[in-house]
Protein backbone atom coordinates (compact mmCIF):
# COMPACT_ATOMS: atom_id res chain seq x y z
CA UNK A 1 0.00 0.00 0.00
CA UNK A 2 1.29 3.43 -0.87
CA UNK A 3 2.14 6.00 1.81
CA UNK A 4 1.80 8.88 -0.65
CA UNK A 5 -1.46 10.78 -0.32
CA UNK A 6 -2.00 11.18 -4.04
CA UNK A 7 -5.36 12.51 -5.20
CA UNK A 8 -7.61 10.08 -7.05
CA UNK A 9 -10.72 11.64 -8.57
CA UNK A 10 -13.81 9.62 -9.47
CA UNK A 11 -16.23 10.75 -12.18
CA UNK A 12 -19.37 8.60 -12.31
CA UNK A 13 -23.04 9.49 -12.67
CA UNK A 14 -24.01 6.54 -10.41
CA UNK A 15 -24.52 7.89 -6.90
CA UNK A 16 -23.86 4.50 -5.28
CA UNK A 17 -20.41 4.40 -6.91
CA UNK A 18 -19.66 7.94 -5.74
CA UNK A 19 -20.66 6.98 -2.20
CA UNK A 20 -18.90 3.61 -1.87
CA UNK A 21 -15.75 3.83 -4.00
CA UNK A 22 -14.14 6.76 -2.13
CA UNK A 23 -14.14 4.78 1.13
CA UNK A 24 -12.25 1.92 -0.52
CA UNK A 25 -9.75 4.24 -2.19
CA UNK A 26 -9.08 5.97 1.14
CA UNK A 27 -8.36 2.55 2.66
CA UNK A 28 -5.76 2.11 -0.10
CA UNK A 29 -4.10 5.30 1.18
CA UNK A 30 -5.23 7.97 -1.27
CA UNK A 31 -7.09 11.25 -1.03
CA UNK A 32 -10.32 11.15 -3.04
CA UNK A 33 -12.78 13.51 -4.70
CA UNK A 34 -15.95 12.32 -6.44
CA UNK A 35 -17.88 14.07 -9.20
CA UNK A 36 -21.30 13.33 -10.73
CA UNK A 37 -20.37 14.44 -14.25
CA UNK A 38 -17.48 15.28 -16.52
CA UNK A 39 -18.60 18.92 -16.56
CA UNK A 40 -18.56 19.08 -12.75
CA UNK A 41 -15.02 17.68 -12.71
CA UNK A 42 -13.83 20.11 -15.39
CA UNK A 43 -15.27 23.09 -13.46
CA UNK A 44 -13.57 22.00 -10.24
CA UNK A 45 -10.30 23.14 -8.73
CA UNK A 46 -9.22 19.48 -8.53
CA UNK A 47 -8.37 18.82 -12.21
CA UNK A 48 -4.78 20.04 -11.91
CA UNK A 49 -4.30 18.20 -8.59
CA UNK A 50 -5.68 14.84 -9.76
CA UNK A 51 -2.98 12.19 -10.15
CA UNK A 52 -5.33 9.42 -11.28
CA UNK A 53 -8.85 9.54 -12.65
CA UNK A 54 -11.36 6.73 -12.20
CA UNK A 55 -13.78 7.44 -14.99
CA UNK A 56 -17.10 5.91 -15.98
CA UNK A 57 -17.34 5.25 -19.70
CA UNK A 58 -21.05 5.94 -20.29
CA UNK A 59 -22.50 9.05 -18.67
CA UNK A 60 -25.15 11.59 -19.66
CA UNK A 61 -23.69 14.64 -21.32
CA UNK A 62 -19.97 14.21 -21.81
CA UNK A 63 -18.90 10.54 -21.81
CA UNK A 64 -15.73 9.24 -20.19
CA UNK A 65 -13.84 8.99 -23.50
CA UNK A 66 -15.00 12.52 -24.41
CA UNK A 67 -13.66 13.79 -21.07
CA UNK A 68 -10.36 12.05 -21.79
CA UNK A 69 -10.20 13.83 -25.17
CA UNK A 70 -10.96 17.19 -23.54
CA UNK A 71 -8.25 16.70 -20.91
CA UNK A 72 -5.72 15.84 -23.63
CA UNK A 73 -6.80 18.91 -25.63
CA UNK A 74 -6.17 21.05 -22.53
CA UNK A 75 -2.78 19.46 -21.95
CA UNK A 76 -3.86 17.62 -18.78
CA UNK A 77 -2.35 14.14 -19.03
CA UNK A 78 -3.97 12.28 -16.14
CA UNK A 79 -3.69 8.48 -15.92
CA UNK A 80 -7.19 7.03 -16.34
CA UNK A 81 -8.77 3.85 -15.03
CA UNK A 82 -12.05 3.44 -16.90
CA UNK A 83 -14.95 1.64 -15.26
CA UNK A 84 -17.98 0.39 -17.15
CA UNK A 85 -21.10 -1.69 -16.71
CA UNK A 86 -20.98 -2.68 -20.40
CA UNK A 87 -19.09 -5.96 -20.50
CA UNK A 88 -18.00 -5.78 -24.12
CA UNK A 89 -14.35 -6.38 -25.02
CA UNK A 90 -14.93 -4.47 -28.28
CA UNK A 91 -15.61 -1.34 -26.20
CA UNK A 92 -12.70 -1.99 -23.85
CA UNK A 93 -9.96 -2.37 -26.47
CA UNK A 94 -10.15 1.19 -27.95
CA UNK A 95 -9.96 2.64 -24.44
CA UNK A 96 -6.79 0.69 -23.72
CA UNK A 97 -5.32 1.54 -27.13
CA UNK A 98 -5.93 5.25 -26.44
CA UNK A 99 -3.81 5.05 -23.30
CA UNK A 100 -6.05 4.05 -20.42
CA UNK A 101 -4.19 2.38 -17.56
CA UNK A 102 -7.00 -0.15 -17.12
CA UNK A 103 -10.65 -0.76 -17.91
CA UNK A 104 -12.60 -2.54 -15.19
CA UNK A 105 -16.03 -4.06 -15.66
CA UNK A 106 -18.58 -3.29 -12.93
CA UNK A 107 -18.85 -4.83 -10.47
CA UNK A 108 -15.09 -5.13 -9.99
CA UNK A 109 -13.22 -6.50 -7.00
CA UNK A 110 -11.19 -4.53 -4.48
CA UNK A 111 -8.15 -6.47 -5.70
CA UNK A 112 -8.75 -5.49 -9.35
CA UNK A 113 -8.99 -1.83 -8.39
CA UNK A 114 -5.87 -2.03 -6.23
CA UNK A 115 -3.97 -3.68 -9.11
CA UNK A 116 -5.08 -0.90 -11.48
CA UNK A 117 -3.97 1.79 -9.02
CA UNK A 118 -0.66 -0.05 -8.55
CA UNK A 119 -0.04 0.48 -12.27
CA UNK A 120 -0.33 4.24 -11.73
CA UNK A 121 1.44 4.34 -8.36
CA UNK A 122 4.03 1.51 -8.41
Amino acid sequence: MTTKRALVSIVDDDESVRESLPDLIRIFGFDVRAFASAAEFLRSEWVSRTECLILDVAMPGMSGPELEEELIRRGDRIPIVFITAHKDENDRMPLMQNGAVACLFKPFSDVALQEALDLVFP
